[in-house]
């Protein structure tokens, strides 16, 4: 069936083609029966799925294909007979054995009838025992036909004979297919052998009972012993009878309870472990707090937990302009790095693949043979199918707020097992969540996002006073947060050490320009005064409302001058006193001012600077955390000398960097990216972009150098190291990545050393390197 949208309802479960199709077995299996269900536009997968339902259109092009290969125009009454009949052994049979008898049958016909069609009401009231009254009548907007009048008249029928009675009077006063305003049944069954055998026995207890008193008003015994004996044995046999057609019947009703009480059973643990899957699901995706995270978790559940081949989850970017691969599972190598290097364009209005159908509908697509809506498909997007390997597929969109964000899909490759729609049920149910989970990453993303954008913004305040020590407060952080990595510290534990590391100059807002900047040596009272900047730092962070893990930061920002020994400022506190975030700032911003130029000194070179460093080891800062940051300090120096504060001075001209944004379009693993840069060399450039890229990945890079030429530069690049969001390298950058060209050919080489060499005298050298 097309999975573009059908305007006709559907009425007619897959239960009721079901009987049609046995019958055609049955009696005409010359027949083809994939013929006559192509004709009627249904699939063999749909009449075996009994959650399948179908519509008035393809019901009345199946019954007309029927009649024309059986030439049998009473095959609707036969077919309704056929329903309930022992030798289809339907569901429908198993439902109507269930009731235990006709009367019961007849009686609840109408709460049982809505299991099987949603085209009409039907209403029943009894008449008498034997005798009932049904009605059916059509919504508004249904037409049925003729032979759905006939189909129920042969249900009708094999319901009293199903219970072993024969078939019953059927009286149809009214008809709406002869001017009536609906079609009424009136039924009458006949149950003359219970009934004879239930007056056999009442005669024959009458005879033994009038046996017994013959002798109170008679002296002939040779009379009444014979009829009290025939009337007992009468009677017994009448009894057996009775109880063994009852056994039968009661019999036969439990078996048929049995087998639809396992059926129902069998529903149940299904929906059962649905649920628990949803369940699990969602409580797995909900631990996690980054988009990445819910998908890398979704991919491990569905895996082990649902009976796909394979699966993937498509993310629409920010304007909704395309659908990217985020996450998959079972695909080769080579289909995985097709659908990576594949875009879905949601903003062409011809686009008539099946992901962008459903994202742009919002609705769910079930196609079991990709053959039946090729025609449906660009050529794009049936080649797109034929290298995917696609079969059948069912794809369902992730809405969250009545607002598409991307597309959740399966399929089956190598176990063929036909796709239901109580499969489409279960995907409907976890996308929601995945759309509910991945919108609160979001939103938790832009609130870390603009937290740290205010925390940068406080600490260029004080930056901003000073363009000589420009960045300072930044590259404390980084260094900072170079020893918590080599300490091996938790997350939380950086994170908060971080905050801190960013802040920790922020009390200097009260000391005086001439004071801050002063050229020369400061005055024992200027200095006093300056030391007072950390005292200042912890008071004013207090009146921040910190909470959960940055409780601490006021306490770790205002003790970056303390010293083990108890020297330090602004309180004197000595070794365990002092929080373990103040011990690290403190090592990681004696540092960087001791290597970086002042008004009243040149930068110290990195030796020296390192020894004094080693001098304050075990008595102004703890000895573990020294070594830990030299460490640090010598795996940053071997990989780019570039990387710390002052080497810009001593650096050759390819490490000279130019703080330059303009639009960039980065590649990586099929990913697309359109973002820009930051900061660029002749050797690499900077990259904000939420692409997951991991580091030492190949990529491709884009972009156009002002006044230097108007064609892109296509550079092949690789990620050499990650500014994460949550726990960022270089704090003063947006997430991202740094990039090193490594096919740089002579021409663009040419052009970006030009570039580099007029611009970077534009641009303070104190930019960071990639």
């Amino acid at each position: 069936m097309n999975y573009k949208q059908e305007t006709k309802k559907h009425l007619y479960n897959s239960r009721i083609i079901d009987p049609f199709l046995r019958l055609l077995q049955n009696r005409y299996p010359q027949i083809d029966i994939p013929s006559l269900l192509s004709h009627a536009d249904m699939k063999p997968y749909e009449v075996a799925d009994q959650w399948h339902w179908f519509t008035q259109t393809q019901v009345n092009a199946f019954y007309d294909k029927v009649v024309e290969l059986t030439g049998n125009e009473k095959i609707a009454r036969e077919a309704g007979r056929y329903a309930a009949s022992p030798e289809a052994n339907t569901v429908i049979h198993q439902y109507v054995l269930g009731f235990l008898g006709p009367h019961r049958a007849y009686q609840w016909i109408g709460k049982a009838a809505s299991n099987f069609t949603r085209s009409a009401r039907y209403e029943s009231r009894r008449l008498a025992k034997n005798k009932i009254e049904v009605t059916v009548t059509p919504h508004p907007d249904v037409q049925e036909q003729e032979f759905q009048c006939h189909n129920r008249i042969g249900f009708f029928e094999a319901i009293s004979h199903l219970f072993r009675h024969k078939f019953p009077q059927i009286e149809h006063p009214e008809c709406l297919f002869h001017g009536g305003s609906c079609c009424r049944y009136v039924i009458t069954w006949q149950t003359e052998s219970f009934c004879f055998l239930k007056t056999l026995r009442s005669a024959s207890l009458a005879a033994s009972a009038a046996g017994l008193a013959i002798p109170a008003f008679s002296t002939s015994a040779a009379f009444v012993s014979p009829l009290v004996q025939a009337g007992l044995l009468s009677f017994l046999v009448s009894w057996l009878l009775l109880e063994k057609k009852s056994t039968r019947t009661v019999w036969n009703s439990m078996e048929a309870l049995r087998i639809s009480s396992g059926t129902l059973l069998e529903q149940i643990e299904n929906n059962y472990n649905n649920a628990l899957l949803t369940n699990a699901i969602s409580q797995s995706i909900s631990k996690e707090t980054t988009i990445e995270d819910i998908l890398q978790s979704l991919v491990v559940n569905f895996q082990q937990s649902l009976d796909f081949d394979r699966g993937l989850v498509l993310l629409a970017d920010q304007d909704k302009k395309h659908l990217f691969f985020r996450a998959g599972y079972g695909y080769s190598k080579k289909v995985e790095n097709l659908l990576r290097s594949s875009t879905f364009h949601l903003d062409n209005p011809d686009s008539k693949g099946a992901f962008v159908v459903s994202f742009r509908e919002k609705k769910t697509i079930l196609i079991n043979d990709i053959n039946d809506i090729q025609e449906d498909l660009s050529p794009r997007s049936l080649d797109f199918a034929k290298k995917m390997g696609v079969k059948s597929f069912l794809c369902c969109p992730i809405v969250y707020d009545n607002e598409a964000i991307g597309i959740l899909a399966a399929d089956n490759l190598t176990t063929k097992r036909a796709l239901l729609k109580s499969d489409i049920t279960l995907l409907s149910g976890i996308a929601p969540i995945i759309g509910i989970s991945i919108r609160n990453a979001q939103l938790l993303q832009n609130r870390k996002q603009q937290f740290n954008s205010t925390l940068h913004a406080l600490a260029t305040t004080i930056d901003a006073r000073d363009p000589l020590t420009a960045g300072h407060s930044e590259r404390v952080t980084q260094f900072t947060l170079g020893i918590c990595q080599e300490l091996a510290l938790c997350d939380r534990e950086r994170e908060k050490i971080r905050v801190a590391a960013l802040l920790h100059d922020y009390g200097k807002i009260a000391v005086p320009d001439a004071i801050l900047k002063k050229p020369g040596r400061l005055s024992a009272r200027e200095y006093e005064i300056v030391k007072d900047h950390a005292n200042q730092t912890r008071q004013i962070l207090e009146k921040i409302h910190f909470e959960g893990i940055y409780a601490e930061v006021p306490a770790i920002a205002g003790s970056h001058h303390e010293k083990i020994d108890g020297s330090g400022y602004p309180l004197g506190l000595t070794g365990k006193d002092i929080p373990l975030g103040g011990k690290i700032i403190a090592v990681a911003d004696f540092f960087e001012a001791i290597t970086s130029k002042r008004h009243y000194r040149e930068p110290m070179p990195f030796h020296v600077a390192a020894d004094e460093l080693k001098k304050g080891r075990g008595r102004h800062f703890e000895e573990d955390i020294v070594d830990a940051f030299l460490r640090y300090f010598e795996q940053q120096l071997a990989s780019d000398p570039a990387i710390m504060p002052g080497s810009c001075r001593q650096a050759s001209r390819e490490s000279i960097r130019v703080p330059y944004r303009a639009p960039l379009t980065i590649q990586y693993e099929g990913l697309r990216d359109e973002t820009t840069t930051s900061d660029i060399s002749s050797r690499g450039l900077f990259a904000a972009t939420a692409l997951p890229v991991r580091e030492g990945a190949p990529v491709k890079l884009s972009f156009i150098l002002p006044d230097a030429c108007s064609t892109p530069m296509e550079i092949n690049g690789r990620v050499v190291w990650i500014n994460h969001r949550c726990l960022p390298r270089k704090t003063l950058f947006p997430p991202g990545c740094g990039i090193a060209f490594t096919d740089l050919r002579k021409p663009h080489r040419d052009t970006l050393s030009q570039f580099i060499a007029t611009h970077s005298r534009h641009f303070s050298q104190e930019s960071l390197s990639c």
